[in-house]
């Protein structure tokens, strides 16, 4: 008998020295799983063997738990002889030690949920507990996809949660029900001659730690986990008695054994799907029909994509970037709330800690929080309800297509669109959407131009206010500069990373009018959720730069800076304390840099934002991307854009001194 691979020592000294509960996140491919596991994750992460296999899996302590989670690779079938589809038997059968499995937390795909729910179904044979985790929810919204999750509950026996995993919507609301997971309801009605066998089983082995049933379907399949499991559980000798009474048993062979257990999974999705599931017909408006025609040809449709560009500066710049900022950041908080704590806290004796709080220039309430709130919060807002539009029209597909040719020209396809627009909501999430496209070489593109070029909503939130205040030509600058760099850069990389590209193939929505109250709503909820996440980070940045700043260490970095930060690219000393705070949290940055726009000039301040949008990846996208793309690749990246982003700040600082270009 070999020795079971044990759970890694180097995970953590907390993981390796007691037995935990844990947890299998499962489901077909590319339905979120990992994005899932990296919410529910969020600190250290290792690579598990697993025996006989190539493959690896991941686990990591789930937050606020005791707890581990293994993400493991999606499937089609329990009852396949792939190698990675033979990863959650080996599982369970106690290939991994170090954690007890406590259950299975299955993702579906809300967009193809008769196909989730049949393998669901053969997972729940398992006679584990288990949650169904609907999720990209709102992806299945956009098509018209309505799922009533409490009746499905209902009818499986389990809890049903609907999430957008790469927003971190509904996670929450999975982790804290794992402790109340429940064995699935038995649906599928089979043969009589498995009922029998299933019977043997029971009474031959009694097994406590798994269903008889299920290793019943798998001896009867020919499953090599179960029939390891057996010989080292029960012996050599009751396992061929097990083998020999399946052949008696079934009457085919064990593939089409298992290919007719299938058929009974997907009949059975079907019926339950047809319970709780309502799909909106397309709309059958003509004009629809001819707009979405005239989106994707490139006479009617590059003026379209210009005009709603326009459309989406004016809302997110001029009314999100403008009207509300000064609303909000002006009125309420510059004009009254920090007037008032100031004055609240004027009692209290020690200097240090008021100056902690309220210190205009690093206090975590001026530069930590209202920042945050007065700043980020109103455009990213309007950010999520124009990306919303444009989604939930059906328009973001189609302008897929029509940019397919062009961004054949730097490697990618017109698929590879959806991770570069998405990194202007959040580059930690479209680089792990980065996943959707086909190739290695394009992942490695696409991360490319997303860490060199892509500024998040909120850093472009910030990014449209100090702009909004500047002739146009200093816009036209900045965002004309990280076009053309994109195009040059994946130019370039197209040329110099080996690989293929592949052609796009891809679902076409059909053009609809898009449901305003719905996208407000979505847009509401993924605003709080990234606030309350991003706020602590806010505060963080602004504490740790606050103590470092009380310490000397500004003024010793700006000094040992100020060859390259003043003399090479010609910024002021304090846009230190702006790029570790950006390394920290991008629109921690970006806030900061609003700070601090009075020791600024508008030429000082075109250069410091080309730079900071460059520069290095925040935190999250940092750990994302060496996860992503391992550590070579990541390193090369990062190497190669902070070296590029100093040589460029220089450039455009110097050219335009030159030629006295001041933006004013």
């Amino acid at each position: 008998m070999s020795k079971p691979i044990s759970f890694p020592e180097k995970l953590d000294s907390y993981l390796s020295s007691r037995s935990l509960e844990g947890v299998v996140i499962v489901g077909n491919m590319k339905v979120g799983k990992t994005a899932l596991f990296s919410r529910m994750c969020r600190g250290k992460i290792r690579r598990i063997p697993i025996e006989n296999h190539t493959s690896n899996i991941r686990a990591g302590l789930i937050a606020g738990t005791d707890m581990v989670a293994f993400d493991t690779p999606g499937v089609f079938s329990v009852f396949s002889s792939n190698e990675d589809e033979k990863v959650f038997s080996d599982i369970v059968f106690g290939n991994i030690t170090g954690s007890n499995i406590k259950g299975i937390v299955f993702v579906a795909d809300a967009k193809n949920l008769k196909r989730s729910i049949s393998l669901a179904l053969q997972y729940a044979e398992y006679g584990l507990p288990m949650a169904i985790v609907i999720n990209m929810i709102d992806e299945a919204g956009q098509r018209g996809i309505r799922i009533n999750s409490d009746r499905l509950s209902e009818i499986l026996g389990v809890n049903v949660y609907e999430t957008i995993a790469r927003e971190g919507i509904g996670v929450r609301k999975v982790i804290s029900g794992l402790s109340d997971m429940r064995k699935a309801d038995s649906l599928v009605e089979y043969p009589s001659w498995v009922n029998e066998y299933a019977a043997v089983v029971e009474r031959l082995l009694s097994p406590k730690d798994i269903s008889s049933r299920a290793i019943a379907l798998f001896l009867l399949t020919g499953d090599a986990s179960v029939e390891k499991y057996i010989a080292e559980k029960f012996g050599k000798g009751m396992l061929e008695q097990l083998k020999a009474l399946a052949n008696e048993y079934r009457a085919e062979d064990p593939v089409t054994c298992g290919t007719h257990f299938t058929n009974l999974y997907y009949r059975k999705a079907e019926q339950i799907v047809s319970k709780v599931q309502e799909t909106e017909p397309p709309p059958r408006n003509p004009f629809f029909v001819t707009l979405g025609d005239w989106c994707i040809r490139p006479l009617t449709g590059i003026p379209i994509a210009v005009s709603i560009l326009v459309l989406m500066y004016l809302f997110v710049g001029s009314f999100g970037a403008t009207f509300l900022v000064d609303m909000i950041n002006g009125k309420i908080f510059k004009s009254f709330l920090i007037p008032w704590i100031t004055n609240l806290l004027a009692p209290v004796p020690s200097e240090f800690v008021r100056d902690l709080i309220v210190d205009p220039d690093f206090g975590i309430l001026p530069t930590g929080v209202f920042l945050a709130l007065g700043l980020v919060l109103p455009v990213l807002l309007c950010f999520y309800i124009a990306f919303g539009l444009l989604e939930d029209s059906g328009y973001l597909s189609r302008m897929s297509i029509l940019l397919d040719r062009l961004l054949q020209k730097i490697g990618l396809n017109g698929k590879g669109l959806v991770p570069l627009v998405m990194g202007f909501s959040c580059v930690s999430m479209a680089i792990l959407t980065t996943r959707m496209l086909d190739t290695i070489k394009e992942r490695n593109i696409a991360t490319l131009l997303l860490i060199m070029n892509m500024p998040c909503a909120p850093l472009l939130a910030v990014m449209l206010i100090i702009l909004g205040s500047m002739p146009i030509s200093a816009f036209l600058t900045v965002f004309g500069l990280l076009f053309i760099q994109a195009f040059v850069a994946g130019f370039l990389a197209n040329k110099i990373i080996r690989g293929d590209r592949t052609m796009l193939i891809m679902e076409i929505p059909a053009m609809r009018r898009p449901r305003v109250m719905q996208i407000i709503k979505k847009a509401v909820f993924k605003t709080y959720f990234f606030m309350k996440e991003a706020i602590p980070f806010f505060m963080l940045a602004s504490l740790l730069v606050f103590l470092f700043e009380r310490v000397g260490g500004l003024v010793f970095l700006e000094r040992i800076g100020r060859p390259v930060i003043s003399d090479f690219m010609g910024l002021p000393e304090k846009s230190v304390q702006v790029f570790i705070k950006t390394i920290i949290r991008r629109e921690s940055g970006a806030t900061e840099i609003q700070h601090l726009s009075n020791v600024y000039n508008n030429l000082q301040l075109v250069v410091n934002l080309l730079v900071m949008t460059i520069l290095m990846p925040c935190m999250n996208s940092t750990i994302i991307l060496f996860k992503e793309r391992g550590a070579r690749v990541a390193v090369t990246i990062i190497g190669i854009v902070m070296v590029y982003a100093v040589i460029l700040g220089s450039i455009v600082y110097h050219f335009c001194h030159y030629f006295n270009i001041t933006f004013s």
